[in-house]
């Protein structure tokens, strides 16, 4: 395949970007949209030009590193159109010949370190304002030692595979994180472990996301359309009904 990619260039956060086309040549359609780009890097670097600077660690699309704008959707549309990580996009989604726009993730809160490489730290931070249970320390409980239902587990087990990739706050007009925090809030809220600090957990992780520079939500459903995890959009309201609950609880406990 010979594909026309036009990527973000960026020295710094400090420094002005645009995108910068590139021809490449010998793409395999088997070749994941990572690997492509280290096909681009490996060009460069013969050429000794500077090469792409991108996010990537497992590649198996569960460490949510990597994360692009692809074409203008985050993480890009495969074939099945399913959401999906960037290093699980297959080069065969794209015609021979195609021009490929790339970009990082465009929010107030993820400012650009290099390239398509953002600063997602502002997601530790609404975490660490929250997002953690109170346990006395020594050996791990036994697993039925807490019984939970299995509605909520279910429940608290699919907002807990949220990777944290950032696509939501991507691909939101408004930049909110809205569909993250509730991910993180939701998983504890549903278990048994999580009851204690409940409305004070999310009266705080809220105010962290707000503090960041997240924009509000507005139901608009782009967040849960490119989530390659299928967050929905019913975390989001959980979140909203334990905010209007905490706000009447005055201590927030």
């Amino acid at each position: 395949m010979k594909l026309k990619l036009r990527i973000w260039r960026q020295a710094s956060s400090n420094s002005a970007g645009k995108l910068v086309e590139y021809n490449i040549d010998g793409v395999s359609e088997d070749m994941s949209f990572l690997e492509m780009l280290d096909l681009l890097n490996e060009q460069l670097t013969e050429r000794n030009e500077e090469p792409v600077a991108f996010d990537h660690d497992c590649r198996e699309g569960i460490c949510g590193m990597c994360g692009v704008v692809i074409n203008g959707v985050a993480h890009g549309r495969g074939e099945s159109a399913v959401p999906t990580t960037t290093c699980q996009l297959h080069m065969r989604s794209f015609q021979d010949g195609a021009t490929i726009d790339v970009e990082p993730w465009q929010a107030g809160p993820f400012p650009v370190i290099k390239d398509l490489v953002v600063d997602r730290t502002a997601f530790d931070r609404v975490i660490a304002s929250g997002g953690f249970i109170s346990s006395n320390t020594g050996s791990a409980p036994d697993a039925h030692a807490t019984p939970a239902p299995k509605r909520e587990a279910d429940i608290a087990f699919d907002n807990a595979t949220c990777i944290g990739c950032g696509a939501c706050v991507a691909a939101c007009p408004n930049s909110s994180a809205m569909l993250f925090t509730s991910a993180k809030i939701s998983h504890l809220a549903m278990l048994p472990q999580g009851q204690p600090e409940r409305y004070r957990r999310v009266k705080s992780m809220v105010a962290q996301h707000d503090e960041e520079g997240f924009g509000n939500c507005t139901n608009i459903g782009e967040c849960a359309a490119v989530c390659p995890k299928g967050i929905p959009l019913e975390s989001i309201a959980r979140l909203n009904r334990d905010l209007i609950k905490a706000m009447f609880k005055g201590d927030g406990k």
